[in-house]
């Protein structure tokens, strides 16, 4: 029974360290910024992730209001049906086409006869290749219920890969 208790908790502590690691990684790429403009203006594709969070498996739409701020808006097909938007601020570095991003949003989504509602956050990778019109994001975008309880889920990660316009 103790043997079995430790390795659950050694799974939450190992995950935990995960966490903390690649949200270090993505701060530390955050230093190394240099300007430049998006190379896209309209991207549209899938977001695959876990099943934990409401915003998990969904149809991911992003739009560049300008040079550095994008609005994306998540339509969720996975455990919960889910809406979600996020404003997220893009910052390019090098290589071309590279960029990590931040942002904030809410979501609402809908399981068992119960509401799930609460705000969210993003921090990510982001690159469009060059040559042809694909866009590739890697985030974790942790969220906050309020409804129908308070829970913290931070074990929401995603890989995105989008067909990019200009």
């Amino acid at each position: 029974m103790a043997l079995a208790l430790f390795s659950i908790h050694s799974r939450k502590l190992d995950n935990m360290k995960r966490t903390f690691l690649i949200f270090g990684f993505l701060l530390l790429l955050a230093v190394v910024n240099t300007a430049s403009a998006q190379d896209y203006k309209f991207a549209v594709g899938v977001r695959l992730s876990n099943s934990t969070p409401t915003l998990n498996n969904s149809v991911s739409a992003k739009y560049f209001v300008t040079q550095q701020t994008a609005i994306e808006g998540l339509v969720s097909f996975g455990s919960r049906f889910g809406i979600g938007g996020l404003m997220e601020i893009h910052r390019p570095f090098k290589p071309e086409g590279f960029g990590w991003f931040y942002g904030a949003g809410a979501y609402v989504g809908f399981q068992d006869k119960n509401t799930y509602l609460g705000p969210t956050g993003i921090i990510g990778l982001d690159y469009k290749f060059p040559a042809i019109p694909l866009n590739l994001s890697l985030d974790w975008k942790p969220e906050l219920d309020i409804i129908p309880k308070v829970a913290f889920i931070p074990d929401a990660f995603a890989v995105t890969a989008r067909f990019a316009f200009k």
